[in-house]
């Protein structure tokens, strides 16, 4: 399930994309299939093991290009190990509103990318988000949980501060909103009811099948309820790191 529309970043070939804080690696994995080099980034070592298997286990099925490479890193977002001006692509998917120094966090992702490369970052929307707050203080309040609600035009406005210039803005995953509001409103650790587990199965369904009907209503969905908000940005010529 991906967030980031790789369209956009016109990702493939030659390209070099680093997935910050990439969780299981789905873009990672999008952007290898691709043909781009990738560095698989985050502070979870044993996530990253499985990332790295599985791109072991893409490269031997030959679902990536050859010349393709990939790379797995351990670290900070606040101190990315990369010199200056390093990827095309850099990718932050719902890692910021987990960062207390987030605005730090945005200058390294600023810092590490290549004047004209091209940065995508997603968040939880302001509304779906404060929807779950209010139903559950589990659903935020737990170890390496959400610290921030953002409101899209914030989030513009501290990347832009950063030195990155917003392109456009997106939002996806409108079906999702509803199933957290359900997991909320009945206790997110609660994995038998039966509200939440038929839904799960929806969502999984539509995910493996892709099928018209919800493909279109998640289409017309997501400008009202999607889940995450996306940015898409550049790092201007000439811009100095």
């Amino acid at each position: 399930m991906l967030t980031v529309d790789f369209d956009r970043l016109c990702i493939g070939p030659g390209r070099s994309v680093l997935d910050v804080g990439c969780g299981a690696g789905r873009h990672a994995f999008e952007a290898y299939r691709r043909g781009a080099d990738v560095v698989a980034f985050d502070h979870d070592a044993t996530e990253l093991e499985g990332v790295a298997a599985m791109f072991a286990g893409m490269a031997e099925e030959g679902d990536a290009s050859a010349e393709a490479t990939t790379t797995t890193k351990v670290g900070d977002a606040l101190d990315l190990p990369f010199p200056d001006d390093s990827f095309d692509v850099v990718i932050a998917s719902e890692v910021l509103e987990h960062i207390v120094e987030d605005e730090k966090a945005m200058w390294e992702l600023a810092r590490v990318v290549k004047p004209g490369g091209s940065v995508a970052v997603t968040v939880p929307r302001w509304l779906p988000e404060r929807i779950c707050w209010a139903l559950s203080d589990a659903y935020h309040e737990v170890e390496g949980g959400h610290v921030r609600i953002y409101r899209a035009s914030e989030l513009t406005d501290r990347l832009r501060a950063a030195g990155l210039r917003p392109l456009g803005t997106d939002y996806a995953h409108a079906l999702h909103a509803p199933y957290w509001w359900l997991k909320c409103a009945v206790g997110v650790d609660r994995e038998d009811h039966p509200l939440t587990k038929a839904y799960h199965r929806m969502l999984v369904w539509d995910m493996l099948r892709a099928p018209w009907l919800t493909h279109t209503a998640e289409r017309l969905l997501d400008p009202l309820i999607g889940k995450s908000v996306v940015v898409y940005l550049d790092k201007p010529e000439g811009a100095v790191a």
